[in-house]
């Protein structure tokens, strides 16, 4: 058996912020992938070459509101968080 590596205070602060960082990232984009198939599928009946006037307005529409509740939900978890401390 190998010994497991041992992280001076520094690499492992180091260790950590990569570590959140790329947890954040992959954050970002599982909400983008589902906001891309919640409005697809709200707002396109079907495929052509480009989108019709109303589908823009429907996902313009779905983005704006999507983004809005994200805030409004990250920003009620943070005064959550802020009144329990």
């Amino acid at each position: 058996m190998s010994a497991q590596p041992q992280f001076s205070e520094q690499e492992q602060r180091e260790l950590a912020s990569f570590l959140e960082a790329e947890n954040a990232k992959a954050r970002i984009q599982q909400t983008v992938h589902t906001l891309t198939d919640t409005c697809w599928d709200k707002c396109i009946s079907k495929v052509n070459n480009k989108l019709d006037r109303s589908e823009e307005g429907c996902l313009s529409n779905c983005v704006e509101r999507f983004l809005d509740t994200s805030l409004f939900i990250v920003k009620r978890l943070e005064d959550l968080r802020n009144s329990a401390v």
